[in-house]
């Protein structure tokens, strides 16, 4: 950026001034006019004013106590006109993305595991009216907006340190006002990028193989697991295109009742020839990712014996006590866990589980007495999982980490490689919808479906929505391939191949989920001279000709008709028309000039154009 361009206001308050004398500070940011509040004590103070562009303006607010102290609450506040604000966009929002009343205001609250801390405000045209975030991604940030019905403004809030934390000396937090007019998708895109140029949030490294399908054994096996059976699967699913599996929750215990008391100590019980079962899956081509769960060590594990007095707390009903990171022993343990793992089986990744039950709650201590050397558990946790990255990635610099939602805020990226979306098992819109959320903040990060499945007796067209609901994504499947109808075996084999072609376009090119207010009822991407989009209900789409040379529409619903309203130069071009099983129904060239035009599509099928002059 161009240094010229840039205005700094700086504001300083002395020692004790903001409590004894005035409680709070007004400054305008992006045009908001913006109110800081907090019992500060005896914090000193900074804030700086940081103009990037007209819309664009960043906040930084400094904390420094010369002997240390608990940092103080302080919050943010200010309002708007709720004037073409339809909704608001978070990480946590998910199928309701409305703005709730301001004696209830729809609220996210992130920290290290959970959530982001970002909202943006976008209008009935998907337009970014304005996204605040701030790079505070250990601590517990809560950050609302309400619509006010005495007067019909939007009263936002962002605060810090509503809960119990350790002394500090110094405390640093940027905060991000964006109100440019552009798309709401783009906004939230260029804040996930302005997290990841900080240091202390550079994403880990990305495997192209990541990147790829993926088999999962849960849905199709749940904790019934065994060699014999995955590797049938592996057979199929290797000729499909899929080039990784992640054996799931069962392979380290012959416990089959869905808690966690028999889980910590990771000893392969029900399949005790791991090391043979990864080989063959290796020699099929394919990658191998095990399942585990990160802070558990079970009440019937001789982990529980072994780390006894270094828990957080006990679960109650899933027979589990929770590992406390901020002893140096535990942090050791787990490391070793998956250090000898990847050494003994030649493991290509891990699904890490549960890493949002490294938390504090209000029976907390913040101190490093008892052994700890944190006294945050954030901390600590960010600690653990550096290291184990770090560890991982001397023995296997290309190693695969999945997380899921919600920890997917940004400090995660650091971590994990592969975000995948919170289960919905057989619910095609929810998947769509969770994958596109992760999408938006995601950058690079490979954006993974929870995996799919679905009930044998559906019609096949029925079944197809599964994978067209999640086609912005890496795909992953699990059905049993050795028991489904030939049909939708057919079916995945002609998708997969299709995404396969498609991926640079899917995954890499301009995503935007259209109307989040209606959960995105329509998803497109474009890149270079192709751009894919995908209806799932019948809505008109609107194309702009003169921009692309290939054109594709999937019809991601039960419905025939796709219509389109073109815009731009008239244009020659061959089309073809596809049923989901990949069959041929329509081939002919078309002059697509502008008008409105309607074509019959099968149910999950698609219609592809292609420019011919």
């Amino acid at each position: 950026m161009n240094k010229k361009n840039k205005v700094i206001l700086l504001f300083f308050l002395v020692a004790g001034t903001l409590c004894a004398q005035k409680k709070e500070q007004n400054f305008e940011l992006a045009g908001q006019q913006v109110q800081l509040t907090g019992e500060f004590r005896d914090f000193e103070t900074a804030t700086t004013i940081e103009k990037l562009s007209d819309g664009l303006e960043i906040l930084t607010i400094s904390l420094t106590h010369q002997k240390g102290a608990t940092p103080p609450e302080f919050s943010l506040k200010w309002k708007l006109p709720s004037s073409n604000i339809a909704g608001y966009w978070s990480s946590a929002a998910f199928n309701d993305k409305t703005i709730g009343p301001s004696w209830a205001p729809s609220t996210v609250r992130s920290m290290l595991a959970k959530q982001a801390p970002v909202i943006t405000l976008f209008g009935h045209d998907d337009s970014n009216r304005l996204t605040f975030s701030a790079t505070e991604s250990l601590n517990t940030v809560v950050m609302s907006s309400g619509v006010k019905e005495e007067d019909g403004l939007v009263y936002n809030e962002m605060t810090f340190f509503s809960e119990k934390h350790q002394s500090v000396t110094d405390y640093e937090v940027k905060i991000r006002f964006d109100a440019r007019p552009q798309s709401y998708s783009k906004a939230l895109e260029e804040v996930a990028d302005w997290w990841a140029s900080f240091d202390q949030l550079k994403p880990v490294e990305v495997p192209e193989v990541a990147r790829k399908p993926v088999y999962s054994s849960w849905y199709s096996y749940h904790q019934n697991v065994t060699m014999k059976d995955l590797l049938a699967e592996c057979r199929l699913a290797k000729q499909m295109g899929f080039e990784s599996i992640i054996v799931d929750d069962g392979w380290q215990t012959m416990d089959s009742n869905r808690g966690y008391a028999f889980t910590g100590d990771w000893e392969p019980e029900r399949i005790p020839e791991m090391k043979e079962f990864v080989n063959e899956v290796h020699n099929l081509g394919m990658k191998f990712i095990l399942w585990y769960a990160v802070p558990f060590a079970g009440e019937n594990s001789k982990a529980y014996e072994k780390m006894k007095g270094k828990f957080l707390r006990y679960w109650n009903g899933q027979g589990t006590y929770v590992l406390d990171p901020r002893y140096p022993e535990v942090r050791e343990f787990i490391i070793k866990t998956y250090v000898d793992a990847t050494n003994n089986w030649d493991l290509d990744g891990f699904k890490l589980d549960f890493i949002g039950r490294f938390i504090a709650d209000e029976d907390t201590k913040f101190t490093m007495d008892d052994g700890r050397d944190h006294a945050s558990v954030n901390e600590a946790t960010d600690v653990l999982m550096t290291d184990l990255v770090k560890s991982l990635q001397e023995i296997k610099p290309d190693i695969m980490i999945e997380f899921r939602q919600p920890y997917v805020g940004p400090a995660m990226r650091k971590y994990g490689n592969m975000f995948r979306a919170t289960d919905c098992p057989n619910l095609s819109s929810v998947n769509r919808i969770r994958t596109s959320d992760l999408r938006l903040l995601s950058g690079s990060t490979a954006v993974h479906s929870d995996m799919l499945m679905w009930h044998y007796d559906e019609p096949v067209e029925v079944a197809a929505l599964q994978m067209l609901n999640v086609m912005y994504s890496v795909p992953q499947i699990s059905v049993r391939l050795e028991d489904i109808p030939e049909d939708h075996f057919k079916m995945i084999k002609f998708y997969t191949d299709y995404w396969l072609k498609n991926r640079e376009v899917l995954l890499d090119g301009d995503f935007h989920p259209t109307s989040p207010l209606t959960n995105y009822p329509i998803l497109e991407a474009a890149k270079n001279n192709k751009k894919i989009t995908t209806i799932f209900n019948d809505q008109i789409v609107d194309v702009q000709i003169e921009k692309f040379e290939e054109i594709d529409i999937i019809n991601a619903k039960t419905s025939n008709r796709i219509v389109m309203v073109i815009n731009g130069k008239s244009k020659n071009f061959e089309y073809k028309i596809m049923d989901c099983l990949g069959t041929e129904t329509k081939k002919e060239t078309i002059e697509l000039s502008e008008g409105t035009y309607s074509f019959n599509v099968p149910a999950s099928g698609l219609i592809s154009f292609k420019a011919t002059n």
